[in-house]
């Protein structure tokens, strides 16, 4: 994957676990993160955990970090803000740079550039805080999902299937973002592609307790059943891993991520959404992906990304 010699490059740099950060996914960046600087130290890799904050480039400059591992998850993290921040202080990081770090934490933007792309999205209208909401303007009925534009690990998101649960849905995701988005609801199984190095490496099937697979299922053991491979036909299973991979290139994103897909009876793939930096805890989808797709444990894995390390400004 990211091949011996640019791992053994890393191991002659200081490297930076940014974990923690200061998105409403704080508690599980900070268990990826601890998981990631343990793999990375039992490798022999010089690598210190940094706890994100707003002093981050100070920290940066005084540990003398010379390349990230960006274990974040949410606003300021997984947006492009701290990439942004990365590309002037001149330090590698790992994942996908400023723009597609951007561009997929939006759901509205990554949705309009799926569209463009023509990767199949569900259909959907966003609004702004203080715009009026009404059912029949839609051009889609019940049930509809609502979600705030900005959050990941399925933070504010609602599936409404009765008019009068429209308005607690609305105030939930509005709690969050001054920009919503509702979809259609689209009925299918919760499939999830793991990309590593620019190439598919599996996909796996989530059959959530709760009604979708929502915060408390994807960080509470037991509260989803993970299936590898994901049951689909051979050729649908492929044709999932194309969708996701797709997805993953449209964005620009590069290194690795994680594409979340509903794949319906009549064997269409709609993209809900590509996690640039997917969870990398116990319970985390990636590391199972790529543990039982591409035989890597969680420590091969973690040097793969990290050997991946890079800046998207390339300057003389």
């Amino acid at each position: 994957m990211g091949g011996e010699k640019l791992t053994a490059e890393f191991k002659n740099k200081k490297i930076g676990v940014l974990m923690g950060g200061l998105s409403a996914e704080r508690e599980v960046s900070l268990k990826s993160g601890a998981a990631v600087h343990q793999a990375l130290v039992a490798q022999g890799f010089n690598a210190i955990a940094i706890d994100v904050g707003r002093d981050l480039a100070d920290v940066l400059k005084r540990e003398q970090i010379e390349a990230a591992f960006i274990a974040l998850h949410g606003r300021y993290g997984e947006d492009g803000c701290v990439q942004g921040l990365l590309e002037l202080m001149r330090i590698p990081y790992t994942g996908s740079g400023v723009l597609a770090s951007a561009l997929a934490m939006h759901k509205l933007y990554s949705k309009q550039t799926f569209a463009a792309s023509g990767i199949l999205t569900a259909p959907f209208r966003c609004f702004r805080r203080g715009e009026t909401v009404e059912l029949s303007s839609l051009p889609f009925g019940l049930p509809l999902v609502v979600k705030p534009v900005q959050e990941g690990s399925s933070v504010g998101i609602s599936i409404v299937k009765e008019e009068k649960l429209l308005a607690p849905a609305l105030e939930l995701a509005f709690r969050h973002d001054d920009e919503i988005l509702i979809e259609q609801y689209v009925k299918g199984q919760e499939v999830q592609v793991g990309i590593l190095d620019d190439r598919p490496v599996g996909a796996i099937e989530i059959v959530p307790k709760n009604e979708f697979y929502d915060f408390e299922a994807k960080y509470t053991d037991g509260m989803a059943e993970h299936i590898f491979p994901a049951r689909l036909e051979a050729e649908l299973y492929q044709r999932a891993q194309q969708v996701g991979l797709a997805a993953h290139r449209a964005l620009g994103c590069r290194g690795y991520s994680r594409v979340d897909l509903l794949v319906t009876p009549a064997g269409d793939c709609y993209v809900l959404e590509v996690n640039t930096l997917p969870g990398m805890t116990a319970l985390s989808l990636l590391p199972e992906i790529a543990a039982k797709g591409a035989g890597l444990s969680f420590e091969e894995l973690v040097a793969s990304i990290i050997s991946s390390a890079s800046l998207s400004i390339k300057v003389n």
